[in-house]
């Protein structure tokens, strides 16, 4: 079974490892002078608004059939893969759910928001599962007031904690392709998100609580296409993170999207696995208590790469403000320039997962529940293990990071201009961003490396 994390191997380079740390920070560097030097004005703000696309296009983006339609599949493929995690068979070789939760969903979602923008907001489950009982509701002659009023001081707060919680059971739980461990998740997570909903109103609890619709709505800010006044529109890729993000949360929401990937490469070095083992060995004769021991060890190792993460882009934040002469602390300003870094560290950890676990999906599809059943006519496929060799996957890993450390120092940079008063201050001002990215790019590559 392939469903581990990410995919690695013994490489055979022509050159040490540290000549491509040596060499990613190099390139941050000479980006960093360029940057200083012919980016003197806020580039990004200016294609904001983008071009329409032809009204083809306009008239299929906006159609209520398509929305519908793509809604409702949405929901039944919940369903379904919540019946296969509940009933189908314990294996996770055998069971649809958890290739299509960790690599269908999860890894496969982000190409699709980066390229096509919030679709998201389209193919939600959740979502449809309240629209659904909200026609229904309208249908009767009815109308529903939520009970609460959405407190705007909390934010992203609770969708961060939902993200966490989901990156503990991917990281942290002993068993977390277990079926059963699964149907419980998708019981809790679909629970708490409608019951969000009536509470607080299905736009509210959305936009501030539902943990998918900040994950992907975030990467979404990278794509080339965007909503804008009720038309689509195409624009430059980085446009999207030009504006501030000022809802509370937002910073520690990133925090854990960068942290939990940092932790999961980690947790597969020699130094952790040595500690974690240890824990093991010594309540060996106490499989339950070992199996405790080993969920808290990681789950404090995660929570510490989330704070480390966190506290570095908050320390390199005020050194900024500082040196740029600014007022307070600019976390909003700068925090979409984690967004590109989020990309790209889920690209080197997670791309080769998906490419060759993401064939067990072709099978899986004819028999969700494991009961030897042939749907499509695809049961027999077998998944070609040889698409990527351990350097190709070295390669994309190290290209996927510096690039995208590079455009986060583009998006720093092009904020910096618009905040401080002069191009010599922006320029000061974004010393700590650069030391921020050296050191995200050498971290990433170092646990890359020892995996």
């Amino acid at each position: 079974m392939l469903l581990a994390h990410g995919i690695g191997g013994v490489r055979d380079l022509p050159v040490p490892d540290w000549l491509f740390f040596y060499g990613a920070g190099a390139v941050l560097v000479v980006s960093f002078a360029a940057l200083a030097a012919l980016w003197r004005e806020p580039l990004l703000e200016r294609g904001r608004r983008g071009r329409p696309l032809p009204a083809a296009l306009q008239r299929l983006w906006g159609s209520p059939f398509l929305r519908v339609a793509l809604s409702a599949s949405s929901l039944a493929l919940l369903v379904l893969v919540f019946l296969a995690s509940l009933l189908g068979e314990r294996s996770a070789q055998e069971n649809l759910a958890p290739t299509f939760v960790w690599v269908v969903f999860w890894l496969g979602l982000v190409p699709l928001a980066v390229l096509l923008g919030d679709v998201w907001s389209v193919l939600n489950p959740w979502r449809a599962g309240a629209d659904a009982v909200t026609w229904a509701w309208r249908a009767l002659g009815r109308q529903y007031q939520p009970p609460f009023s959405y407190p705007e001081r909390l934010g992203r707060y609770p969708a961060t904690v939902l993200l966490l919680s989901f990156a503990t059971l991917e990281l942290a739980y002993s068993q977390p392709s277990d079926p059963r461990a699964l149907a419980l998740a998708i019981f809790l997570y679909s629970a708490i998100t409608w019951a969000g909903m009536a509470l607080f109103g299905r736009r509210a609890w959305l936009d501030n609580g539902e943990a998918f619709t900040s994950y992907f709505g975030i990467l979404a800010l990278l794509s080339p296409l965007a909503a804008n006044e009720g038309r689509l529109v195409v624009r430059w890729p980085l446009v999207g993170l030009a504006t501030p993000a000022r809802r509370p949360g937002t910073t520690a929401f990133l925090a854990v999207m960068l942290g939990s990937v940092l932790f999961d490469g980690f947790s597969r070095t020699t130094f952790w696995q040595d500690r974690f083992y240890r824990v093991q060995v010594e309540l060996i004769e106490r499989p339950s208590l070992a199996e405790l021991a080993g969920i808290l060890l990681n789950l404090l190792g995660l929570l510490l790469a989330v704070a480390v993460v966190g506290l570095a882009f908050v320390a390199a934040v005020r050194a900024a403000s500082l040196l740029g002469g600014g007022e307070g602390m600019l976390e909003g300003a700068f925090v979409h320039s984690l967004v590109p870094i989020a990309l790209v560290y889920a690209i080197a950890h997670y791309f080769s997962l998906f490419v060759l676990q993401g064939q067990a999906a072709i099978r899986l599809a004819s028999d969700p529940f494991g009961r030897g059943w042939d749907l499509f006519g695809s049961a027999s496929f077998t998944p070609d293990l040889g698409l990527l060799t351990p350097n190709t996957i070295w390669y994309v890993q190290v290209g996927a990071l510096v690039a995208g450390h590079v455009a986060g120092l583009a998006v720093a940079h092009d904020r910096a201009v618009s905040l401080f008063r002069s191009p010599r201050l922006a320029a000061a001002s974004q010393y700590p961003m650069l030391v921020l990215m050296v050191a995200y790019t050498v971290a990433g590559l170092w646990v890359l490396s020892q995996g």
